[in-house]
């Protein structure tokens, strides 16, 4: 496989609101292939904007806004995928009357690619997140939850290998530790693997067996913890191999995709957009074929 180097330029779109869409100030290098990355996490059934009258977040959110923004990014640039860094389940009387069917069918129709399993997903049992896979038209990636025994078996992915405008796109899951967080008779028979072994091991078949040239890794773990618990600062230090962590979990905000040293001394870019789908990360990889690296971070609202 011919070794690609990447330029990393990242943004962060944020606060879908009524000020419009606004656009990454960054110029597009010459002779490069440009790759878009948007997301989102903990979205929570939040399917309506937040009213007008909200104290923190007036006319923010919302499908319908961040449809339109989808859709101007992909009008802009083709070559976008859309991820969830999960959650998508539980928040509002959505999720109370129809169990997950209308946030799979509108992340469908948004033209979501891939997304993780959140513990919110479990809310209804695990067999609910099964029957409603049945409205979801985008992967569900999960590789450190063993499904063998329950009703996700075959129905769930550890990774998905995207090719983007020539360029391979490897995507795997991790989801946090189930016990104690969710009641067992919701989860039944999952069993929760070590997620730095289990992301090790993912990226060491994307980049040998897939030879994809850009890794993503789709995290429910949690931006940061004080204690010893794996979070996605962790994860980015004690693995290699991994270009993107987008995270959930924490409802983080951040300003800005943040860059962490992997265990070889690389940069890992992490990134959390905070909840209820107010914001959408947005990350811009412009490749060509040098072996050397830069990155540029910015944050935009929209």
């Amino acid at each position: 496989m011919k070794r690609r180097h990447f330029i990393k330029t990242t943004s962060t779109a944020a606060a879908i609101g009524v000020s419009g869409i606004g656009l990454s100030s960054f110029t597009k290098p010459q002779h490069q292939k440009h790759i878009t990355i948007l997301h989102t996490n903990d979205v929570h059934s939040h399917i309506d904007p937040f009213p007008k009258n909200h104290s923190k977040y007036p006319n923010l959110g919302g499908a319908s806004r961040r449809f339109n923004y989808i859709n101007h990014v992909k009008n802009e640039n083709p070559n976008t995928l859309i991820l969830d860094a999960g959650d998508a389940f539980q928040g509002t009387p959505y999720f109370n009357f129809y169990g997950g069917e209308l946030e799979y069918k509108i992340m469908s129709k948004l033209g979501y690619h891939a997304s993780t399993i959140g513990n919110h997903e479990f809310d209804n049992g695990i067999d609910n997140i099964a029957a409603q896979l049945e409205h979801a038209q985008f992967d569900l990636l999960n590789a450190n939850y063993d499904l063998r025994n329950t009703s996700l078996n075959g129905l769930t992915k550890p990774y998905q290998v995207f090719e983007v405008d020539g360029i391979n796109i490897g995507i795997f899951g991790l989801g946090i530790e189930l016990e104690g967080l969710v009641s067992k008779d919701l989860y039944k028979e999952t069993k929760y693997l070590d997620p730095v072994e289990v992301a090790k091991d993912q990226v060491e078949i994307l980049k040998q067996q897939e030879h994809c040239d850009l890794v993503i890794c789709l995290s429910h773990l949690g931006y940061s913890y004080n204690s010893k618990k794996i979070d996605d600062l962790k994860l980015a230090k004690q693995t290699h191999g991994i270009d993107l962590i987008i995270g959930g979990h924490t409802h983080t905000f951040l300003d800005q995709p943040i860059p962490t040293k992997n265990a070889k001394g690389n940069n890992v870019i992490v990134n959390q957009v905070g909840w209820a789908g107010i914001n959408v990360g947005r990350i811009d990889f412009y490749l060509d074929d040098l072996n050397n690296w830069e990155n540029t971070g910015t944050s935009q609202e929209v």
